[in-house]
């Protein structure tokens, strides 16, 4: 049997290094799993974090999506991913998933049904189960706000946050909701 060597990150030529080629050519020129590995830092003893990146990467298709739905265990089946390296790409595909979400200054206009999914996406990707939602819009079909009003599944649904949905529909929201179940139902008497 061979004697694998490993060759740490600091042993690579300058320009491969993935912080030195961050900051040479900018973040778009790396790949995922080099992003990754500087997020974590270092690898293990058999490999460097580039390489443990790809393989962790590869059990998930190369699927930024899938990878962020994996908990701390799923993390841990691979050899130097503890809970606080673990914790560190969760936390930031989590920010990728709220820079998504941020609001933008302008209201968003809603115009078509590929406008909802463009704002539901982002919240309902990693669900494991059904949630219903409420679009609010002004009469300019311009976005108020969203409001989850359950969750559930098959066996059920649990309202949530119910005091949120009265403290909308007490703010005169209501109609809004309405009018927005009518302009999405496709019926043009409606809208």
């Amino acid at each position: 049997m061979e004697n694998k060597h490993k060759l740490s990150i600091n042993q690579w030529a300058i320009e491969d290094r993935p912080r030195e080629k961050m900051m040479e050519k900018g973040a778009a020129a790396l790949s995922d799993a080099e992003l990754l590995a500087i997020l974590i830092g270092s690898g293990n003893t058999e490999e460097s974090a580039v390489e443990l990146m790809r393989r962790l990467l590869l059990s998930c298709d190369n699927n930024l999506n899938s990878l962020a739905k994996w908990e701390v265990c799923d993390y841990s089946r691979f050899k130097g991913m503890g809970p606080a390296k673990s914790i560190t790409v969760m936390a930031a595909l989590e920010l990728g998933k709220r820079r998504k979400l941020q609001n933008t200054k302008e209201r968003l206009r809603i115009s078509c049904s590929k406008d909802i999914y463009d704002i539901f996406q982002p919240v309902m990707c990693d669900l494991e189960q059904e949630e219903f939602w409420v679009l609010l819009l002004n009469q300019a079909t311009r976005l108020i706000d969203k409001v989850r009003i359950s969750t559930g599944g098959i066996d059920g649904t649990y309202s949530a946050y119910p005091y949120r949905k009265h403290r909308s529909a007490d703010c005169g929201k209501e109609s809004v909701a309405t009018k927005d179940a009518r302009l999405l139902s496709g019926y043009p008497e409606f809208q």
